[in-house]
């Protein structure tokens, strides 16, 4: 009856019990559990923490310590122990005292008289020796009997305090305090160490002179306060909460680390012109799981009619997107952005065109300013949203006001106006127009200086509910309308950079509430929780200077982790038309359709399983899946279903009949049950599966036909025989079990190996005596082929018995070979005077037959790459593997992708020679690639080696490293300029080409001739970029490591000589440089982050000369660079020496570097911060295919 919670209450040596407050008191409440119970016992009692705090509550501003009470002055009792809650409506309170007599006497559970609160009925519940415990267990109670039970959904927030107080001298008591939201399910909730015994009947209760137990009595008064509940979740434990019922809406579900997508998601679904844009996309045909239109609009209609929370797997596998996306927080901007992106170009020559842009899309001009002159340069941009600075600012009329604010172009920052010459200017940024719907991101992240890393910025940053974006117009904007905005959601980031949360406050209707869309849960919530809880900053009142517990980083901290890094906007005078009703009739009409379908089959799938174990699953073989198979055995059991090769798979009742299946299976062959017979299959010793007797008894039930004639543990195969001899209606089948033995028939099925075509195929079967000569068999292959044996002789060749297979020539009597397909890899030939009783043929057996080929017609076949030996062909068909050839570069395109079946024993030449004939290219040309397994993305390129088969390049052998993470079935290809044989003659040389300074690079792979000399890389380099030829004698080459200039290379160096490791960059050798006198020194440059140790970026030759100000040096290194403005007032500049460890001497503008730079190994190195690591867990960037 009494559900038994775990304990959260703390002991505290003290009559009265330290007051810790709280800032976030629903979620510090909503985690507190206490125990109760009836005759239940907490049994893992041992393990709970007895320090933890107990909830009790101080008014937010509350400093002065209050003067105690009695515990008899209830007035006053209440104000110390019940303190009201902030931002909560009191709607029923009471107080009542039980009196407890003869203490030693009560049993281990009482309880006490009903008082009533609210219109419910509450007692007391008290163990007076413990629950389990050395304490006495006190709990608050709803005292509803079986007969007067609350209506369904009854609940109560209540906050209560029960004190445990010396009738005799009300100055000795103990209390402690709780909230809790009381149910049918939870309807006790209290204290199970509420006092502890030991101290209760001492002979003085913490000094005071007497025990708290006097005389056998004690007194306990309960302080009940009821709340309303303003958001329908007060203090709820959300176990079995249904978002459906409670709010009307659904969440979505987390894959790993998408709360940030989810966030997205629901902020796009509930600005409802956007999800009626998206639905009017064309998708009927294109039902596709890469097509990201297709997939959002499911989501969206799913999101509007599930009851239960929506997977965003199909969105995600649409994007592309990989397991390891699904575990990684990306940029939700940039998602955005891109989706955006994604979605406009859908819409394009639909009815949808520019839905987008005009809901989304606002205007901002850039400009320059002269202030003297009239000349002003300026561009007009779009945007899609803002994003605005929150470090430094307070709220976001700051943040605007930071955006348009303009800087003035004097001194010697001049602005060069054409015309005008240099002249003091205003440079700024000024917004046009704003859109509809306004996306603000909230710079919440941002590197920070001093701690040389990227920080979250948990400042105090207020924004209203109600903005008006008038002041940030330029003055000739369109005023027409009023450019307020309305608040429509908030998307909050809880933690950090390298732990936290995502989720969103939405306000769906336009007089409606706000809601917390947290994942798979939708809860309602007030504004206080949308807006100034997610302002940031300091917690209104810290617990006991030590702050409160990131839930996700498990640190402790005065400011709120909780903070808005995303805002959306909707135009007040455009709300109606944003926030517009999405009706049935805007939902694609296939999107319903498809959905049924789905659902319709997932609840036949549900009620096959639940059904299963009264059906088996049969699978037949006809002769019609024989003719259309090419490979061993009659049929493949593991082929695509549809494949007209395939068995059919019946699902049929397990007490059904033999004759009964019977009509079924003769149904789809058009032929009346009797004239149908059903053969059981078995799996022979050699891993064949034949058939092996009819099934002689039409009434007996399928599960005892499977018992007695099918392998156990295996499907049961069946092979359905079809009459060809009839009778007055009746067929005859041949006796298979006939006295004597020795004339029973055998069944024998026949495939045919065509030599022209390439096939082997099943042409039927035919029954032959025991002994019957193999010879014997030709007539009937003559007559089931219709071959007229005028043309074909009946008369066997005999092919080669020794050494590798031959093709069979043909002599003056050849005209057939027979063979017995034993198994899979044994196929052999066939003597023509052996009897079948000899060759041990029995029923099910194959035998192959072939035309005789004549030597010129083998050499004829041979020499295409065709096969011209049944043998031959088994040993390609075993070896057969499906390979799927994917271009290495480029997009694909129709045709780039596709399979082809080739022989495990290939060589590189020969299976070059099937691509190239497929892409009808010179397969020469043809490089190959192995497939990362886990990506999907290229490996190393597969040398080419006439000794490594195909099998060995796909599947290297186990414990080696090209094994590792391999995909055994693909490969990549690219149709190289040059054969593969002259591009091993070439190595490739990766050089990065610095077309100005150090900060723009374009690498580039240029294949260069092994034995060739660096002269001819240059050759190679000046034809990549276009340089003119008069340029070419300024190209330098230079090789680095480790950021730093190792050499130039001179142009006489070999390339063999060039390490692999090497990183080369190749530039013009700068004017000054050429024209430096004999005074100048030449002088290597690099750039480092704090310590020379910790290089990065481009290294750089540079020029200094004697008497020259480091002020001035460092005009040059601005252009020999090409680092500008601030950027370049950033650097720090010092010398160090080559070595890693050298200390560097920072250097001033009056330093002559010429004169300080003395050693042979002095360097020039910049430094300033690595920006490439500043991100060192982040993933690749975001992208949606």
């Amino acid at each position: 009856m009494d559900p038994v919670s775990r304990d959260l209450d703390r002991e505290t040596g003290h009559p009265w019990p330290e007051r810790e407050a709280t800032a976030d008191l629903q979620t510090q409440m909503g985690d507190m559990q206490i125990a109760g119970g009836e005759d239940m016992l907490l049994d893992d009692y041992d393990v709970i923490d007895e320090k933890q705090d107990v909830a009790e509550i101080t008014p937010e501003g509350s400093t002065d310590e209050p003067t105690e009470p009695l515990a008899d002055d209830y007035a006053a009792m209440k104000e110390r122990v019940l303190a009201k809650l902030p931002d909560l409506e009191p709607e029923f309170e009471t107080t009542y005292t039980w009196h407890i007599e003869n203490y030693k006497n009560l049993t281990r559970k009482e309880r006490g008289p009903k008082f009533e609160c609210g219109g419910h009925p509450w007692r007391i519940l008290l163990f007076p020796f413990g629950n389990n415990v050395e304490y006495a267990s006190l709990y608050l109670e709803q005292a509803h009997e079986d007969e007067d039970k609350p209506k369904e959904g009854w609940y109560a927030c209540v906050q209560f305090s029960l004190v445990m107080w010396n009738k005799t001298d009300p100055s000795i008591y103990s209390c402690h305090t709780a909230n809790h939201r009381f149910n049918a399910e939870e309807s006790d909730w209290g204290f199970t160490r509420f006092s502890e015994l030991r101290k209760m009947f001492a002979a003085q209760w913490d000094g005071a002179g007497r025990p708290m137990v006097e005389h056998d009595a004690v007194n306990v008064t309960a302080y009940v306060r009821i709340y309303k509940d303003p958001t329908g979740v007060l203090w709820h434990s959300f176990e079995n909460y249904n978002s459906k019922k409670e709010t009307g809406m659904v969440g979505l579900k987390n894959q790993g680390a998408t709360c940030y997508l989810n966030s997205l998601l629901q902020s796009l679904y509930f600005t409802n012109a956007f999800r009626k844009a998206i639905y009017r996309i064309p998708t009927e045909h294109e039902t596709e799981k890469k097509n990201s239109a297709w997939a959002l609009q499911r989501l969206f209609y799913l999101l509007q009619t599930s009851e239960d929370a929506v997977s965003t797997q199909e969105l995600t596998h649409s994007f592309g997107w990989e397991t390891r996306h699904i575990f990684e927080q990306q940029d939700v901007q940039e998602l955005s952005r891109i989706l955006m992106d994604r979605m406009e170009v859908r819409m394009k020559g639909t009815d949808a065109e520019n839905a987008l842009n005009k809901m989304f899309v606002g205007k901002m001009k850039t400009y320059i300013s002269c202030i003297h002159v009239e000349y002003e340069s300026s561009r007009i941009e779009d945007f899609w949203d803002i994003q605005l600075n929150v470090s430094g600012n307070r709220n976001l009329d700051d943040s605007f006001r930071d955006y348009v604010q303009v800087e003035t172009m004097d001194g010697e920052n001049k602005y060069f106006a054409e015309g005008h010459g240099l002249q003091d200017a205003r440079k700024g940024v000024i917004f046009e127009s704003f859109p509809q719907v306004l996306h603000l991101q909230l710079k919440r992240f941002e590197y920070d200086i001093n701690r040389d890393a990227m920080m979250k910025v948990n400042d105090r940053y207020e924004f209203p509910e109600v903005f008006d974006a008038t002041p940030y117009l330029s003055e000739g904007a369109d005023r027409s309308e009023p450019y307020l905005y309305q608040l429509h959601g908030v998307l909050v980031h809880s933690g950090d950079l390298t732990a936290g949360h995502y989720y969103a406050f939405l306000k769906p209707a336009i007089d409606g509430h706000f809601y917390k869309f947290d994942d798979d849960k939708v809860i309602r919530a007030t504004l206080k929780e949308a807006l100034e809880e997610n302002f940031g900053g300091d917690y209104a009142n810290g617990v006991n200077g030590a702050g409160v517990r990131n839930p996700y980083t498990r640190t402790l901290s005065t400011k709120r982790s909780m903070s808005a890094y995303m805002l959306v906007y909707i135009r007040k005078s455009r709300e109606k038309d944003i926030l517009v009703d999405v009706t049935e009739d805007d939902t694609p009409a296939h999107l319903a359709r498809q959905l049924d379908e789905e659902r319709a089959a997932l609840e036949k799938r549900r009620k096959e399983r639940e059904e299963q174990h009264l059906y088996l699953h049969v699978h037949v073989v006809t002769d019609d899946n024989f003719k259309a198979y090419q490979g061993f055995d009659l049929t493949s059991w593991d082929t695509d279903s549809n494949a007209p090769s395939s068995p059919q798979i019946y699902r049929v009742l397990k007490n059904s009949t033999v004759g009964d299946f019977t009509r079924t299976v003769a149904e789809p062959l058009q032929v009346p049950p009797e004239h149908a017979r059903l053969w059981a299959m078995v799996n022979r010793q050699n891993k064949t599966i034949r058939p092996d007797q009819p099934l002689p008894d039409l009434n007996m039930t399928i599960t005892e036909a499977y018992s007695r004639f099918s392998t156990r543990e295996k499907p049961f195969r069946l092979w359905v025989e079809t009459a060809t001899t009839i009778k007055e209606g009746q067929a005859l089948w041949p006796n298979v079990n006939p006295s004597p033995a020795i004339a029973a028939p055998v069944l024998i099925f026949l495939k045919y190996f065509n030599p022209d075509d390439q096939t082997l195929k099943g042409v039927g079967h035919v029954y032959m005596r025991k002994t019957s000569k193999v010879a014997e068999m030709i007539p009937a292959i003559q007559q089931l082929m219709g071959w007229s044996p005028s043309r074909d002789p009946v008369s066997m060749s005999s092919p080669p018995s020794s050494g590798l297979p031959s093709p069979p020539y043909s002599t003056p009597s050849a005209g057939m070979c027979l063979y017995e397909e034993i198994k899979h890899s044994m196929i052999e030939p066939m003597k023509a005077k052996a009897t079948l009783q000899q060759a041990e043929i029995q029923d099910g057996d194959i035998v192959c037959f072939q035309r005789a080929l004549s030597e010129t017609e083998a050499s004829a076949i041979a020499s295409t790459g065709r096969y011209t030996d049944a043998r031959e062909f088994y040993d390609y068909l075993m070896n057969r593997i499906m390979v799927r050839f994917s271009p290495k570069l480029g997009p694909e395109h129709e045709g780039s992708v596709f399979d082809l079946a080739l022989s495990r024993k290939m060589s590189y030449d020969q299976f070059s020679a099937k691509v190239g004939e497929y892409l009808k290219v010179d397969p020469t040309h043809l490089r190959f690639s192995t497939v990362l397994a886990s990506t999907g993305k290229p490996k190393a390129p597969i040398r080419r080696g006439q000794a490594s088969t195909l099998a060995q390049m796909l599947m290297p052998a186990l414990g080696t490293y090209a094994n590792a993470n391999q995909r055994p079935d693909q490969l990549f290809y690219e149709v190289l300029e040059m054969s593969i044989s002259e591009l091993e003659t070439k190595r490739n040389m990766r050089v990065t080409w610095l077309p100005e300074g150090v900060m723009k690079e374009e690498p580039m792979d240029v294949l260069a001739p092994k034995n060739g000399l660096v002269q001819d890389l240059i050759s190679l380099i000046q034809r990549k970029v276009n340089l003119p030829e008069q340029d070419v004698s300024k190209l330098r080459i230079f090789e680095t490591h480790q950021c730093r200039i190792g050499k130039d290379l001179d142009p006489k160096t070999i390339i063999a000589s060039i390490p692999d490791y090497a990183v080369l960059y190749a530039e013009l050798v700068p004017e000054e440089e050429r024209v430096a006198s004999d005074e100048d020194r030449a002088m290597y440059a690099f750039h480092f982050d704090k310590e020379p140790a910790k290089t990065h970026g481009v290294p750089f030759k540079f020029v200094i000369k004697p008497r020259e100000l480091f002020k001035d040096t460092r005009e040059r290194l601005s252009k020999r660079t090409g680092i500008k403005g601030k950027q370049f007032e950033k650097l720090k500049f010092a010398i160090t020496q080559r070595s890693a460890y050298s200390r560097p001497t920072y250097l001033n503008d009056e330093d002559e570097l010429y004169a300080m730079a003395s050693r042979a190994d002095d360097q020039l190195g910049l430094d300033h911060v690595n920006r490439t690591r500043l991100f060192p867990g982040k993933g690749d960037s975001i992208f949606i295919r």
